[in-house]
C-alpha cells in the first residue's frame, strides 16, 4: 500500500471509530426503553470495549497525522512520531483490540449474560455489537500488516500497558465501591479469590498478546528497519 494509500486508511479508521463513540454516546442518551443499568455510575466510559473505541480514535488520528507529515516531506518531524505512534500500537492498540475481540466472543459463546446480556439487543442494534467486538481486531491486523513499523523495547510497551490495565482496573474497582454493583456480570457470579485469579489472569492473557502483536511485526518488518526508507519507497 502506498503512503497516500495508508494515510486514507488511517483517516477512515479515524473517522470510523469517531463514529461509532458519537453513535454509542447518542444511543445511552435516547429516551427509549432500556435496561436501568446501561446509564448507571459512569455510563458508557465504564466498559472497556467503549474506551477501546476512543482509544483507537485516537491511536488513528495520530498515525494519519504521521502519514500526512510524511507526505508533506517534513521528515525530521515524521520520525519523532513513528516513535510515538508505534508505542502507541505496540503498548495498547494491538493487545487492546486483541483482548476485547478474544475475551468477549469466548464469553458470549459460554454464556452471553455473563458479558453482554440479552436485554441489550434493546438498546445495541447487531451491527454495532460486531463494530464494538468482531471488527476491532482485523481492522487492527490490516494496520499492521500495512504501516511500516517498529515496536517499542519491551519495557517501554509493557509499562505503557501496565498504566493502561492498572488504570482500568482500578475504575471498575472504584465503580463497584461506589454503586455497589460489578461492571460486568460475570463478576457478580464469581467469588472474591475467582475475581482477583480472573483479574491476574486477564494481566497475564494481555501480555501474551502484547508478545504476539511483536512477534507479528518482526516476522513482517523485521527488527531493525528504517520506516522512513520503506515510505520512500512506498511513494514511488
Amino acid at each position: 500500500m502506498k503512503t497516500s494509500g495508508i494515510f486514507f486508511f488511517h483517516g477512515l479508521g479515524l473517522a470510523w471509530y469517531a463514529y461509532l463513540v458519537y453513535a454509542i454516546s447518542l444511543i445511552t442518551k435516547k429516551n427509549v426503553e432500556k435496561p436501568s443499568d446501561v446509564l448507571a455510575y459512569g455510563g458508557q466510559w465504564k466498559f472497556l470495549t467503549v474506551l477501546n473505541l476512543a482509544f483507537q480514535a485516537v491511536f488513528y488520528g495520530v498515525s494519519m497525522l504521521t502519514d500526512a507529515f510524511v507526505l508533506m516531506k517534513k521528515h525530521r518531524i515524521a520520525k519523532s512520531m513513528f516513535f510515538f505512534r508505534d508505542l502507541l500500537f505496540g503498548g495498547l492498540a494491538f493487545p487492546l483490540s486483541m483482548f476485547v475481540f478474544t475475551s468477549f466472543w469466548m464469553l458470549y459463546s459460554y454464556d452471553r449474560e455473563l458479558v453482554y446480556p440479552k436485554s441489550l439487543d434493546l438498546v445495541f442494534p447487531v451491527w454495532m455489537n460486531h463494530a464494538m467486538h468482531t471488527a476491532i481486531f482485523p481492522l487492527t491486523m490490516l494496520d499492521l500488516f500495512s504501516t511500516p513499523r517498529r515496536y517499542p523495547s519491551k519495557g517501554k510497551g509493557l509499562s505503557l500497558l501496565g498504566i493502561g490495565g492498572f488504570s482500568y482496573l482500578c475504575w471498575v474497582l472504584w465503580i463497584y465501591s461506589v454503586t455497589g454493583k460489578w461492571v460486568y456480570p460475570v463478576f457478580e457470579v464469581l467469588s472474591p479469590l475467582a475475581i482477583a485469579g480472573f483479574f491476574l489472569g486477564s494481566f497475564i492473557i494481555l501480555l501474551i498478546m502484547y508478545n504476539t502483536g511483536e512477534f507479528f511485526c518482526r516476522m513482517i518488518w523485521g527488527d531493525s528497519i528504517v520506516i522512513l526508507d520503506i515510505y520512500k519507497k512506498k511513494s514511488k
